[in-house]
């Protein structure tokens, strides 16, 4: 049973010009200022979930971008800020780039963050998929099997600093603490000050292929997962569902039901019709394929069209997948809230152990649009769920 609602937010200003026939994505680049006109954006976004009794507002870690799409280089400390600008919001980490960050540091933010924003954080690691970013970082990403080998292991160490009240580790990337004089004694373990508020810390993670031992590594570390929504391609995905069902039923939970520990992202437009939602929503829809058609997390796409839509001038006419495509597999929720209700109640019967859904906006939506539909979703869709955990809205 849905029960939830969240809403994500990959950081990217307004923009001009969207869509196929718009800017090519490499020729974007914005000011210091404008740029950081993400942070405002943010806090606009997050005062609307906290008013209209959203649960989550979850956003995502990414450095280096001119070009306007991922603003938001240091979750936590943003979340701190929101959180003082906040009545009851919670925060998500949407998510903290494992492979650009050493885990004891990751660990000792988060737990700060968590006291700071008294238990209102979500923890949430990704692998990455901006080779401009992670590598720049020192760390692999073009070798995946080095970054998931990397990437597991850090997740390891910040689950033993969250969980052990003093530990040691000695692996293949990471080997500490140093057996060295400290004090009067040989130093064997250390202590995370502080360890989180809350314990035990609920992680998640982006599934975006869902390979085996992604899937494995989730389940056996407690890890829940996103399907859908920012970067990757929405809506519920049968397969994934099956096959993360099955990995925990292997660690420890064998009644586990359909879409338990998932949660399901949307892109979203409300119009008094479909065709009228698409017709709005067009443009959006592109640019976000734009933006990540080219790191290749939209399945389907061919290696010239890959290369088309970075060109006005061809994309148009590339054959690239349409916003209507996008609704009618079901990716994209759109049209009057009655219908978008009734696509979301088939998503419920047919994945039982689901209570968690993300709604939001491709990047290249203006801020007064987000709002608008944020509005419109929670005033019309979400009563229409009954289990739903909505939050009395915060007084204006």
């Amino acid at each position: 049973m849905i029960t939830t609602f969240d809403s994500l937010y990959a950081g990217h200003v307004d923009m001009d010009d969207v869509g196929y026939a718009g800017a090519a994505v490499n020729d974007r680049s914005y000011s210091d200022e404008y740029l950081a006109s993400a942070f405002d954006k943010g806090v606009a976004i997050a005062q609307t979930l906290d008013k209209h009794g959203y649960d989550t507002f979850w956003m995502a870690e990414h450095h280096f971008q001119p070009e306007g799409y991922e603003c938001i280089p240091n979750l936590l400390m943003f979340i701190v800020h929101l959180a003082h600008v906040t009545e009851r919001l919670k925060f998500g980490c949407g998510f903290n780039i494992a492979p650009m960050w050493h885990p004891l540091r990751l660990a000792e933010d988060f737990a700060t963050a968590d006291w700071l924003t008294k238990g209102r954080v979500t923890f949430g690691v990704g692998r990455g998929y901006h080779t401009r970013e992670v590598e720049s970082f020192g760390s692999p990403l073009m070798d995946q099997p080095a970054n998931r080998e990397l990437f597991e292991e850090q997740v390891e160490v910040i689950f033993k600093a969250f969980n052990e009240r003093s530990f040691s580790h000695h692996g293949k990337h990471f080997d500490f603490p140093p057996p060295v004089p400290y004090r009067g004694y040989e130093l064997e373990e250390i202590t995370l000050v502080p360890r989180p508020r809350t314990l035990p810390v609920e992680c998640w993670q982006p599934i975006q292929g869902g390979t085996g031992r992604a899937l494995e590594f989730m389940a056996k570390m407690g890890i829940k997962g996103v399907i859908g929504g920012g970067s990757s391609e929405g809506g519920a995905m049968d397969g994934i569902m099956h096959d993360y069902r099955d990995a925990l039923a292997r660690h420890g939970k064998p009644d586990a039901k359909l879409g338990e520990d998932l949660a399901v992202g949307f892109h979203f437009h409300i119009a008094p019709t479909v065709e009228e939602a698409a017709r709005q929503g067009a443009h959006y829809y592109e640019e976000n394929l734009k933006m990540f058609g080219p790191l290749r997390l939209t399945r389907g796409l061919t290696e010239q069209q890959i290369r088309d839509i970075s060109n006005p001038e061809l994309a148009p006419n590339a054959g690239l997948p349409t916003i209507e495509d996008a609704i009618g597999n079901g990716s994209v929720l759109a049209g009057p809230p009655d219908l978008i209700i009734e696509k979301l109640k088939s998503v419920e019967e047919n994945y039982p152990g689901l209570t968690r859904v993300q709604v939001g906006q491709p990047v290249g939506t203006p801020q007064s649009v987000i709002l608008e539909q944020l509005q419109w979703f929670a005033e019309e869709v979400m009563p229409a769920f009954q289990g739903a955990k909505v939050a009395a809205p915060a007084d204006d």
